[in-house]
């Protein structure tokens, strides 16, 4: 009899005959063999099965049982668990013993992925995964979505391709400020991104700036390049030489928030034309920090010989901007199935044809990879605040990884420059092209294809649930990919190439573990929070902040930290009119902090400012807490101070992210009286706590 399952199976007679009388046996979960034929494990002790003569199915001493499948010759081993389920190798015996081993394959939900569907779909089918199309209430492996982190709600197990604050942080203007902070506390390793101004916010000084530099030298005429914030595909994108060529909101419109840039002259040119590289970046997970790096990328051309910028060609946008979206639409775009022609190419093609040329095309790539790395540290500690906001601790949720694409110009002398970073980087494998007089139709892209696909599937492959990580496999993979390294492809046991993407971190570690600092006081910041899923610190946590790391004195009182607090925090919230929190983010925090650090060591440089700061911080959240006694004393103390009539109240002027102004002189204000035991009498001692609610 055949049941559910579509085993038959019979419980052995008592005196050794066979009965009449088949019973179900429930597995959890169902077992496959190789060609997809349900397992019933019998749980019996000693019997032998009918429908295949001679075989005999025993229960050994370590409690396992060997399961013959009726009509197929296949035998089990396994045991049943405390759980319910029963476990096993699944291990077929056929033909002469020969074992195999298969898997439940990975599931992938692709109803939310938007332009990067087809690629996807190739990627599944390669891998030999599952796809489901719609989506499904049943929680799948993977979750492939097009635009952020959000687009399926409620997902509670599993991997999701976009990380929480992702989107937030490419824009123009967030990445700017995490790069400005870096640059503040590391000039020289920062100095592949162009100086850039955040519009209407820093418009005076922008304008301030250029008019001394043209009155310094009058030969001068700096080109500067205004992008929307939230842009994307070129749009809003226009080159001036002069701030009164700022484009006016439209009547009635706020202000529309934009960065300006010091235009990048004497870009690298190939067949007297502009390009830059769209270089996909892999980041695998931020605890610990993993990213990997495709050794294949795609080269945008301009459609029109590159001149230095003048008056006359600023709108020529075909000369001056890169961007595929808009030269698209030129009549000189030429769309090629040759990875080394047409106006995009394959990265490997242009490092080929430099490489003939003399060019250190190894030094270009470790460049090229410190520029990542460097960019990625500096986006991190914010993605980690957007983290714990969206998946605290302790609440089930799923992992996440993210496909970035960089956008990265050489320059004439080989020096790459971080132009952006783009959280959803296009993904599609074809272009439009008119077939006919203005019918447009979709027709594939040989060079998205090869590149993309592989990118795809590599991220699936490293992320794939079922990937045991074991020591053995991780010395594997590094060897296979420093074999890897002279750019041959080599077959994996699966068919497959070998991996697209290259690990630089945590492989590069050594190299710049030293310039993360600023995650360092994200991790203060995030202690003090309080509130799971909060991203703001209100002023009482911030207070707890100074008092539980003992910065403050007689020179820096309660009443500076607030003020500084109240200075701070009104200066962010102008700045991010978006925001519907109130109190101070993450950037606000480390400002506060570089002021402080400031502050209490004035001679030394601001990256060591801030890494003395950190140190004592951490030093003092590590000792053990005061018991009640010495909370009394240090009570009264504070109760004493406040307890000073007549006392100036202290002012505190802040420059944003600059030096701290120089403190009054100690003589300058009336000293307090030392408290008296009269007044430690009177004072209610104040519990300290370590995470204060806003």
């Amino acid at each position: 009899m055949s049941d559910c399952y579509g085993g038959t199976v019979q419980l052995p007679d008592v005196d050794g005959g066979e009965d009449d009388d088949e019973c179900f046996v429930p597995l959890s979960p169902v077992l496959l063999d190789a060609s997809g034929v349900p397992i019933i494990p019998v749980p019996a002790l000693e019997f032998r099965t009918t429908g295949t003569e001679g075989v005999e199915v025993r229960e050994n001493v370590n409690k396992q049982q060997r399961v013959l499948v009726k009509g197929t010759g296949k035998v089990v081993v396994g045991k049943w668990e405390a759980n319910g389920n029963y476990s096993t190798g699944i291990h077929g015996q056929e033909n002469g013993g020969k074992l195999g081993k298969k898997r439940r394959p990975v599931t992938v939900d692709t109803s939310k992925a938007k332009t990067s569907l087809e690629g996807l779909k190739i990627s599944i089918r390669q891998l030999k995964w599952k796809e489901i199309p719609t989506g499904r209430r049943a929680p799948c492996d993977i979750y492939w979505h097009g635009v952020s982190f959000h687009d399926n709600e409620n997902i509670t197990s599993g991997q999701v391709n976009k990380f929480p604050g992702m989107l937030e942080m490419s824009r123009k203007i967030n990445l700017s400020r995490a790069v400005r902070i870096m640059q503040e506390l590391f000039p020289v390793e920062y100095d592949f991104y162009p100086r850039s101004w955040i519009l209407p916010d820093e418009y005076q000084q922008f304008s301030t700036q250029l008019h001394m530099v043209k009155e310094s030298d009058a030969t001068l005429n700096p080109t500067f390049i205004v992008k929307p914030d939230g842009g994307s595909q070129g749009e809003g994108i226009y080159l001036i030489r002069d701030p009164a060529g700022l484009r006016p909101a439209v009547a009635g419109a706020p202000a529309r928030q934009a960065v300006v840039q010091e235009y990048v002259h004497k870009p690298l040119l190939v067949d007297k034309l502009k390009f830059d590289i769209r270089l996909y970046v892999l980041l695998k997970s931020l605890e610990p920090l993993e990213i990997y790096i495709a050794k294949e990328g795609l080269t945008r051309f301009c459609t029109e010989p590159y001149q230095e910028p003048s008056q006359k060609n600023l709108g020529h946008v075909f000369m001056h901007l890169t961007n595929y979206s808009l030269n698209v639409h030129s009549g000189n775009f030429v769309h090629s199935e040759s990875q080394s022609t047409g106006s995009k190419r394959t990265l490997s093609s242009v490092l080929q044809r430099l490489a003939a040329k003399g060019v250190d095309v190894k030094r270009v790539w470790s460049d090229i990879i410190a520029l990542v790395i460097k960019t990625v540290v500096a986006v991190v500690p914010q993605l980690k605040v957007y983290y714990q906001a969206d998946i605290p601790p302790g609440k089930p949720g799923p992992s996440c990884f993210q496909i970035l694409g960089f956008d990265i110009l050489l320059m004439k002398n080989l020096k790459p420059v971080l132009l952006e970073v783009n959280a959803n980087p296009s993904m599609r494998i074809d272009h439009e092209q008119e077939v006919a007089p203005g019918v447009f139709d979709c027709v594939p892209s040989p060079v998205d294809e090869e590149v993309k696909v592989g990118v795809i599937r590599d991220t699936l492959r490293l992320v794939d649930p079922g990937l045991k990580k074991t020591a053995s496999c991780q010395r594997r993979s590094a060897a296979e990919a420093a074999a890897a390294g002279d750019g041959q492809v080599r077959k994996h046991p699966d068919g497959m190439p070998s991996p697209c993407l290259k690990q630089v971190y945590p492989k590069y570690s050594r190299q710049f573990n030293y310039l993360r600092l600023v995650e360092r006081i994200a991790v203060l910041f995030v202690r003090f929070l309080g509130v799971k899923g909060n991203m703001r610190l209100g002023p009482t946590a911030f207070r707890t902040f100074i008092r539980n790391c003992k910065l403050s004195s007689s020179n820096f009182t309660m009443a500076s930290v607030d003020i500084l607090y109240i200075d701070i925090a009104r200066r962010w919230s102008g700045a991010l009119p978006d925001s519907r929190e109130a109190g101070m983010g993450l950037q606000a925090f480390v400002e506060a902090f570089l002021y402080l650090a400031a502050r209490r060591f004035k001679s030394q440089t601001p990256r060591e400012q801030v890494a003395s700061l950190l140190d004592l911080c951490e030093a003092q959240l590590e000792s053990p807490a005061p018991g009640p006694e010495e909370r009394r004393s240090l009570s009264c103390g504070r109760s004493a101070s406040r307890g000073v009539a007549g006392a100036p109240k202290p002012q505190v002027h802040l420059q944003h992210l600059g030096p701290a102004p120089p403190s009054p002189s100690p003589a300058a204000a009336p000293l307090p009286r030392r408290a008296s035991s009269q007044d430690c009498r009177r004072a209610k001692p104040r519990l300290r706590e370590a995470h204060a609610e806003n």
